[in-house]
């Protein structure tokens, strides 16, 4: 028994005519290359790229290139800022140090090192102030930079956050100092007076140039004022 086909392309048979029915179906081998030789099997590259799947075929390559320090990404240079250190703890000029790196590279990390170890060790004195420390910096070296640029002088505001922050290292030195000698009131006074003058030196001598001319007591004065501040955030006087 057979049926006619609806759409001229198969032939329906009976179940018993279906038995003697043999013989094999062919198809062309089909080969998806995914890597660089999907020129060899154009049909299925085409095909992948014609349905937005051409990313499938695409190879990433091993970037050669070798990941940077820690340190190179954070760009802290170690040594720069143990010279800054030397500059600022030495500030004669009789020495021979190169000061004026100081200022004229400035770095972000070196001073915030200084500020954040000044705020530890006032611990030890008014533990209520450490908050304001890292405040007192940064408007401090705001105002000290609206002053020099008012009167004339070319620095820039990171330059001037950068000497402020440094400039604090007298400051820490002394410290040890008058945990010792606290009992001592004119010794320790005298101390005090001496790091103070330690670090306003260091950093009006960098800040205060010839450009300022005879208006160099302007800015010397608020510089001082300042490491006075710092050093009553510490005393607690």
């Amino acid at each position: 028994m057979q049926f006619s086909p609806t759409n001229g392309d198969f032939t329906f048979v009976s179940s018993t005519e279906a038995e003697e029915l043999s013989g094999t179906i062919s198809a062309p081998d089909i080969k998806l290359n995914m890597g660089n030789e999907g020129c060899k099997d154009p049909y299925a590259t085409t095909f992948l790229r014609q349905r937005g799947y051409g990313w499938l075929l695409e190879v990433e390559e091993d970037d050669g290139e070798e990941s940077k320090p820690l340190l190179e990404e954070l760009d802290i240079d170690l040594k720069d800022i143990y010279y800054k250190i030397r500059c600022v703890l030495m500030p004669m000029p009789s020495l021979g140090y190169n000061r004026q790196v100081v200022r004229d590279n400035p770095d972000f990390w070196g001073p915030l090192a200084v500020v954040l170890l000044f705020s530890m060790i006032s611990i030890y004195g008014q533990f209520r102030v450490v908050s304001w420390i890292i405040t007192i910096w940064i408007f401090g070296s705001l105002t000290i930079f609206l002053l020099a640029r008012v009167l004339g002088g070319e620095v820039s505001f990171g330059q001037v956050l950068g000497v402020i922050g440094y400039s604090l290292l007298p400051l820490i030195v002394i410290a040890p100092v008058l945990l010792v000698i606290g009992g001592f009131e004119v010794v320790s006074t005298l101390i005090k007076l001496f790091g103070v003058f330690w670090a306003a030196y260091s950093a009006a001598s960098l800040l205060v140039g010839d450009e300022f001319k005879t208006k160099k007591p302007l800015l010397i004065y608020p510089i001082f004022l300042l490491y006075i501040y710092f050093l009553s955030l510490y005393t607690g006087v």
